[in-house]
């Protein structure tokens, strides 16, 4: 019997990330509603060509910001302050995703929804909204019209969804109410959804619950026993559950015994699960494995995969799926764009189309025997020893620096209370000191100076002359709006790792390898391969020369070793933990470079911290052991007098607040606005004992938050944080924003420090 072959979802974005021009045409009035929509359809049709050959393609995967907004307007649960309001329902989508649509003014913006992570990647989705009086009515629409051009296209279409027990997980109550309880309102929509597709003629229907790889409670276990004997009562459509990212450990029998037709496992992370979900799988249903790593860019080792795969075909025949582990929205979409990357190390990839390349090579393999696909079998093995050979992949000299690690490289000389006193008698800075998080807008002279500095038509010289000119105007237009701690903008920086990363060696770099962070925000992580040191100083020109411009502090900024690591596509042959010790030595020579040429404020960004914890809690403390050691390692070895900061945006703290402040940052800048100030729960029962900017301005909303905004939300901080310990800032970076924003929001910023401190002296 063959082997069924089917993808969980593709990149959406395109491969020259054609759907974000799309939409950023469409937000500023450059293009109608329906030339987005066109954009749209025509990138389906991409995408489905992408994955002609498979037995089964996905449908419902393609979203114009998020899936799992996409979810929730499908399943009517739309936020009340958007209901009701004048536009199409796209509008309405655009509000909740970014507080604002093509056709609103500046004045009738819309608090954006809540952005964090989606499970341990780097992609943001929109948190469901729901209150105890929440109720839920279907819109098909926009599935149903995928399918239909899925299906005049000749698709072999099977729709996805998120499972409606992880929709409820991924969400937040906004009363005292219970989540769970929205359950039984919940399960008749989708048995109306599962229905509607079943008079389409669809067959299977992919339903994604990654929750089962997490720790569930009883009533979490519960939930999802309710919710499919609901959906088991449709007798038209097939379910495959969905499971990715990790190992079902204590969910393993819960999950196979879930009554429907067939059971998706990661057998990248949980290969070693394959076994006992045989033995306990109904003899009737499918299992799909996935055998081809959605999350990382490196080839899979066919030949090894086939080695434990065949005997698992021989037993299951015709019941077994194979596919990548998860959808392969987090790698790009095609390595045969890449004609500037180093032959070597790009015979060593696969991105999405390739990644299908392999699943099709391992279908034939199973199908017609390995001789039928002999030939793209020895080509992979020879990448494959390639790699594991390559004298560029170890590098002595760094393992031995990573050995002489110890304790006494993490700690700072003093406690921060010592330390505070001194650098308050060196800054001076005023109660609520105001800052920014380091970038300022990108403008398209910047961006143009950099590819023509990239292609060769601008030289170093005229380069640098244009980044100063451009560091100049970022410190003058600090100075005009009264910012106590200034930042150079980082007009000389693509992206916060990928800059550092061409700096290091052990990275190489794409030019098409971008994946999708949030909405239309893109990102092109580069690719750690091997052991990595820094050759010179990355940063100190820059910082050293906006210093001179100004009397006012100037921070130097740089990105902290977890980040580098969890925002990189990254080796799989030794365990992260090295790879992050040894970033952090890279980091922490830059720090005391930067401190040796006078700056006296280091910001060292960890947004990923959170991120990378593993999906069970009980797997945290091995993670965050090495994780905070990194940056620590990274940190110190600086005097006292020297303050250092650190970043994390769009995390939920409150259950690792402790192993937060044993970073030992002299400060730490949050995002709390679209929250408003909820992540600041945390310091309820917990006395942190440094000094916090909890961020008031959402910078990823076109939004321009009030002075009377501002101020409400630093006064709910100052509840709970004395307020010589508070900072007013940004929630991120500005360089996605333009300067008629980011003027008057950092105005109003300022202005509202002043007022906070006037509180004060009252």
């Amino acid at each position: 019997m063959t082997v069924t072959t089917h993808n969980l979802g593709y990149p959406r974005i395109g491969a020259k990330r054609e759907l974000k021009f799309a939409l950023e045409d469409y937000w500023k009035g450059q293009s109608s509603l329906d030339a987005l929509e066109g954009h749209g359809a025509e990138l389906r049709q991409r995408h489905w060509q992408d994955q002609n050959g498979l037995d089964l393609a996905p449908v419902g995967d393609f979203s114009f910001y998020d899936q799992v907004l996409d979810l929730s307007f499908a399943l009517g649960n739309l936020p009340r302050r958007v209901r009701g309001l004048e536009g199409a329902a796209l509008d309405n989508y655009f509000r909740v995703a970014r507080g604002r649509s093509a056709s609103d003014s500046e004045c009738s913006c819309i608090h954006a929804g809540e952005m964090t992570k989606w499970f341990d990647t780097n992609y943001h989705y929109i948190v469901p909204e729901f209150a105890a009086d929440t109720q839920f009515k279907l819109d098909s629409s926009r599935l149903l019209r995928q399918l239909a051009q899925a299906r005049q296209l000749g698709v072999k279409a099977k729709p996805v969804l998120i499972g409606p027990v992880t929709y409820l997980w991924l969400g937040k109550a906004k009363d005292d109410s219970d989540k769970l309880a929205l359950l039984q309102g919940l399960l008749p929509v989708y048995v109306q959804l599962l229905q509607e597709l079943a008079a389409q003629g669809v067959e299977w229907v992919q339903i994604d619950e990654p929750i089962l790889v997490t720790e569930l409670d009883g009533a979490w276990r519960q939930a999802l026993l309710t919710a499919y004997d609901a959906l088991s009562k449709l007798n038209h459509v097939k379910l495959l559950l969905a499971t990715y990212f990790g190992k079902l450990q204590d969910n393993l029998a819960l999950a196979c015994t879930l009554p429907v037709q067939g059971l998706h496992l990661d057998a990248v992370n949980a290969r070693d699960e394959v076994e006992q979900v045989i033995t306990r799988l109904p003899a009737t249903s499918v299992l799909s494995l996935g055998v081809v790593n959605g999350r990382n860019i490196w080839k899979t080792d066919l030949n090894a995969v086939l080695a434990w795969l065949e005997p698992v075909h021989a037993r299951l025949q015709g019941r077994l799926w194979i596919a990548p582990s998860c959808s392969l929205l987090h790698v790009p979409v095609d390595l045969d764009s890449e004609q500037k990357l180093d032959v070597e190390i790009k015979s060593w990839l696969a991105f999405a189309r390739q990644k299908l390349d392999e699943v099709h090579t391992l279908a034939g393999a199973l199908n017609q025997g390995r001789v039928s696909v002999q030939a793209a079998l020895d080509a992979n093995l020879a990448a494959v020893l390639s790699r594991r050979q390559s004298p560029r992949v170890h590098n002595p000299d760094v393992k031995a620096a990573v050995a002489r690690i110890d304790a006494s490289l993490g700690r700072r000389a003093s406690g921060f209370a010592e330390r505070a006193a001194k650098q308050a008698a060196l800054l001076q800075l005023p109660l609520y000191p105001t800052t920014t998080i380091g970038s300022f807008p990108q403008t398209a002279p910047i961006r143009q100076a950099r590819s023509q500095f990239r292609s060769g038509q601008l030289d170093e010289a005229g380069y640098k002359k244009l980044m100063r000119a451009e560091i100049a105007h970022c410190v003058q237009e600090q100075e005009s709006l009264g910012l106590d701690v200034f930042v150079h903008g980082e007009a000389e920086r693509n992206d916060m790792v990928e800059y550092f990363g061409e700096q290091l060696d052990g990275y190489a770099f794409s030019q098409f390898g971008w994946v999708q962070s949030y909405g239309s925000r893109c990102v092109k992580p580069p690719i750690l391969f091997g052991d990595i040191s820094r050759p010179r100083a990355m940063t100190v020109e820059w910082s050293t020369y906006a210093q001179s411009l100004t009397d006012k502090p100037m921070k130097g900024m740089l990105t902290g070793p977890v980040t580098i690591l969890n925002w990189s596509f990254v080796r799989d042959d030794q365990p992260r933990s090295v790879s992050c010790h040894q970033l952090a030595l890279a980091i922490r020579a830059e720090v005391q470079d930067l401190e040796q040429a006078g700056i006296r404020v280091i910001q060292i960004d960890e947004a990923a911290l959170r991120e990378g914890l593993p999906l069970r809690q009980s797997q945290w403390a091995d993670y965050l052991r090495w994780a905070v050691e990194s940056f620590r390692i990274a940190a110190n070895g600086v005097a006292d007098e020297t303050q250092i900061h650190t970043h994390m945006c769009y995390s939920e703290f409150n259950d690792i607040i402790a192993q937060i402040a044993d970073m030992d940052a002299d400060v730490i800048t949050i995002e709390t606005s679209r929250s408003d100030m909820e992540l600041l729960d945390a310091f309820d029962d917990f006395n942190y004992p440094n000094e916090i900017g909890p961020g008031v301005y959402d910078i990823h909303s076109p939004n321009i938050p009030s002075q009377e905004q501002m101020v409400k939300l630093m006064r709910k901080a100052a509840e709970r944080i004395p307020a010589q310990r508070l900072w007013v800032n940004p929630d991120c970076g500005l360089k996605t924003r333009g300067w008629k924003e980011v003027i008057p929001a950092l105005a109003n910023m300022v202005a509202a420090a002043k007022t906070l401190r006037g509180d004060n002296a009252a």
